[in-house]
């Protein structure tokens, strides 16, 4: 496991060198604010990652249902059982295992690892522009159709769920990176993934932190590239 602090963000990333995994601890005045879960073992590490810190842990936000995003959520509402868990309202029917689509999406298979067996019930269901703490919710559809990044606006840190990826190169969700594919295999609606990283790079983020991949200071130019990259690749289909 290895801790990388940038601002009020904690990245906690597991296997940082074969298949990294992230989530991230995102520090508040009295508490921390844990944005998704990782893997079913990962739980002692975030536990002990919040022990040094010195916080409590009150709100478990998930980007999205992927098992790999949410993997210890059922493990840590056992051992902090009034922790508040939110996601998006979209999101909900993929953590209950519901791949189905809605009316209105486009008719594409939902990727990815879906969980089976998820226990616990979030507690608020979180929409566009939702308040949490110093982050707001900005709905960001294509790797899933639910999927939510967090702006830190204190900062402008943007945890992006996978909506990008930095492992193996910056990249849009959908855009494959043959270094480290698993996240573009995952991805849902290419094109809808195109959109929402286009209005994540309006916020003009001062660090991008991703799923999978090392935290990106002053991102924009990466990010421009790596959009600009994914639309010659989508003509190209």
């Amino acid at each position: 496991m290895r801790i990388t602090k940038v601002n009020d963000v904690y990245q906690v990333t597991f296997f940082p060198n074969f298949f990294p995994v992230n989530c991230y601890l995102v520090e508040e005045e009295k508490y921390l604010t844990l944005v998704d879960t990782a893997l079913p073992f990962s739980k002692k590490g975030i536990l002990k990652a919040a022990r040094d810190i010195g916080k409590p842990i009150r709100k478990i936000v998930l980007t999205h249902a992927h098992s790999d995003h949410v993997g210890a959520l059922d493990g840590l509402k056992q051992e902090l059982p009034d922790v508040e868990i939110l996601i998006s309202e979209r999101e909900l029917k993929i953590l209950k295992g519901d791949v189905s689509l809605e009316e209105g999406e486009e008719n594409l298979p939902i990727r990815g690892g879906v969980p089976k067996n998820i226990q616990t019930t979030p507690d608020i269901l979180l929409r566009d522009g939702d308040k949490i703490g110093s982050l707001t919710a900005i709905h960001s559809p294509g790797h899933t159709p639910g999927m939510m990044s967090f702006l830190d606006v204190r900062t402008n840190s943007l945890i992006a769920g996978d909506a990008f990826q930095t492992k193996g190169g910056i990249a849009v969700s959908g855009d494959m990176r043959w270094r480290f594919p698993f996240p573009a295999m995952a991805t849902w609606n290419k094109e809808a993934a195109i959109v929402s990283a286009e209005r994540l790079l309006s916020y003009k983020p001062s660090v991008l932190a991703v799923g999978h991949g090392n935290l990106l200071i002053n991102p924009e130019k990466g990010m421009n590239q790596a959009i600009a990259t994914a639309k010659k690749s989508l003509a190209v289909v």
